[in-house]
């Protein structure tokens, strides 16, 4: 049995592997699991994606399941208790920023009914569907990523920079960035 050809980004790990075989590009419509991946794409800024993914499930116990509604009543306490976690990223402003981002997050729901309504505007509703042959033609921010990451910030949210925001289009599946040669790119047209 001949290995299936994956995007060259994913190759070197099983995790990874899993990751894209399964999650990446796959579209996200869950508020739950749309908030979680902003604030992992948030936290992996400045660090690789596999740094986060290892840390994935340490995040969610850290970060109680990334309840909004439970992390928005974080405390002093809380804090001093995440910064000594060695099981996620214990930069401060991303620490402190999960608080802001959730209350953000809490108050999109509300205006807009869901996250999901609200996110998905930024590309109609529609997977935006990219053919691209090699990793080295896919951009790191497109117009739709920098009128996210500005009205996410207009809204209150950190760590939301257009890079970030392209990063969480691919991730959560509004756009489709695996290469032509990748047996998931046909999967998911």
């Amino acid at each position: 049995m001949t290995e299936k050809k994956r995007c060259s980004w994913c190759t070197g790990s099983q995790l990874y592997r899993d990751y894209h075989d399964s999650e990446w590009g796959v579209p996200v419509y869950d508020d739950d699991l749309l908030f979680e991946m902003l604030m992992l794409e948030g936290a992996q800024a400045g660090l690789s994606w596999y740094t986060i993914l290892q840390k994935r499930e340490n995040y969610r116990q850290a970060y109680d399941q990334f309840d909004a509604n439970k992390m928005v009543q974080y405390d002093e306490q809380k804090f001093a208790e995440l910064l000594q976690n060695p099981g996620i990223i214990r930069n401060r402003l991303k620490v402190r920023s999960t608080v802001t981002n959730a209350r953000a997050f809490l108050e999109v729901q509300t205006a807009y009914g869901s996250f999901s309504d609200y996110i998905w505007q930024f590309v109609d509703g529609e997977v935006i569907q990219n053919s691209f042959e090699d990793l080295q033609a896919v951009p790191v921010s497109t117009p739709e990523s920098d009128a996210m990451s500005k009205d996410l910030k207009k809204r209150g949210f950190k760590f939301v920079g257009t890079t970030i925001c392209y990063a969480y289009m691919q991730g959560v599946g509004m756009v489709n960035d695996h290469t032509t040669d990748c047996f998931r790119w046909a999967e998911l047209r």
